[in-house]
């Protein structure tokens, strides 16, 4: 059976199910569409879920982003600086933004939520850092920012009961901060991140359709819905009307591109057999079964590293014109080029540039900013 939270009985969370039950649960979602017109009536059914199921309102109250951008580096190929913007009122994003160096004309973006780490640095780890600097030096504009509680995001701890809530709330004022930049083609974005970042990169596809590419990696699954309070704490599993799951929510992506990244050590090991050809399916109801592919590496494990990268670098080379040939030496992905640096250089806050005074602090003073 399901395992259920006795607390929270409305919750769909961590490995809620066997894998033979969510293999079995997908199958019966499969029988309620069977071409784009019955997908779609469940598509807006999901849709409407993910959005009552975190409270969203239609127009939440934001702060103007007012965005500081301080202490740009000029690194091989690109720049990096380190950014922060208003989300709602008095609750700051804080971030690094990297840039192609000498470019020209419309440039896409790229926006990268990271996953959880063991220590609360995840936005300076070498794999953050090196699909950042390396996308930018194919050609895009790319915003890496904290997951709440992570980096410079220290207004409130990582697991508030709403947390799911304002990471999203967070993304979207992200994808506004992103496309506010002159230069960036605001019809070539993507969103990619792994782990907790890969759930946070479907979710956000799927209730913002400025995302025109997507690639979660290591986390569509059909058994595990997320381990953390941030990725399933708020009830848009389970609905009065419905029960979904991670696969259908990424199916909302449809017909717009989507590479699933997934591996054979976590509860992505059954990708090829189980989710893709779901997902599969729902593209074929649009003719865009070219739109929606699969890396799966069988002998990885849980994390966003070379292979990983370098299947997302040629996706998004692909859908979204960027330049592979600048990060191509002998035919393989070059990263040497690119400098790690200390995550005192990334940091937003410091004595520098303090946290603005009129910054909420506190787990109850975040929460009531949701209210």
């Amino acid at each position: 059976m399901a395992q259920p939270n006795p607390d929270r009985p409305d919750l769909c969370q961590g490995a809620y199910y066997t894998e033979a039950q969510g293999a079995e649960a997908l199958h019966k979602a499969a029988e309620t569409h069977h071409d784009r017109a019955t997908w779609e009536a469940r598509a807006a059914l999901i849709r409407q879920g993910l959005r009552a199921g975190m409270q969203l309102s239609d127009k939440p109250a934001y702060a103007p982003l007012r965005p500081v951008r301080h202490s740009v580096r000029t690194m091989n190929g690109y720049t990096v600086e380190n950014v922060s913007f208003e989300s709602l009122p008095g609750f700051f994003i804080t971030g690094n933004l990297y840039r192609p160096l000498n470019a020209t004309g419309k440039l896409a973006a790229v926006l990268c939520p990271h996953g959880h780490a063991p220590k609360e640095d995840a936005r300076f780890l070498e794999q953050t850092q090196q699909r950042c600097a390396t996308m930018a030096r194919m050609g895009a504009v790319v915003f890496v920012y904290d997951m709440l509680g992570y980096g410079d995001s220290k207004q409130c701890s990582h697991k508030i009961p709403e947390a799911l809530k304002l990471q999203t709330l967070n993304g979207i004022r992200s994808l506004d901060f992103l496309t506010s930049l002159p230069d960036v083609d605001t019809d070539r974005i993507a969103v990619s991140g792994e782990s907790g970042g890969g759930t946070q990169t479907f979710l956000l596809t799927a209730l913002d359709s400025r995302v025109k590419v997507s690639v979660p990696v290591v986390m569509v699954s059909a058994h595990f819905f997320g381990g953390c309070v941030c990725e399933s704490g708020m009830p848009i599993h389970k609905r009065p009307t419905h029960q979904t799951s991670n696969v259908e929510i990424a199916a909302l992506t449809a017909p717009r591109p989507l590479l699933l990244v997934s591996d054979g050590k976590d509860w992505t090991k059954n990708t090829p057999n189980v989710e893709f050809p779901y997902i599969q399916t729902v593209y074929g109801y649009y003719g865009a079964s070219k739109q929606v592919e699969n890396v799966h590496l069988p002998t990885e494990g849980h994390d966003y590293g070379p292979s990983k990268r370098a299947a997302a670098y040629r996706f998004l080379a692909k859908h979204l014109k960027l330049d592979l040939y600048r990060v191509l030496k002998n035919g393989q992905i070059d990263e040497t080029p690119n400098t790690l640096l200390d995550p005192s250089a990334l940091q937003v806050f410091n004595a520098e540039h303090p946290r603005p005074a009129r910054a909420v602090m506190g787990d109850d003073a975040v929460m009531a900013l949701l209210k």
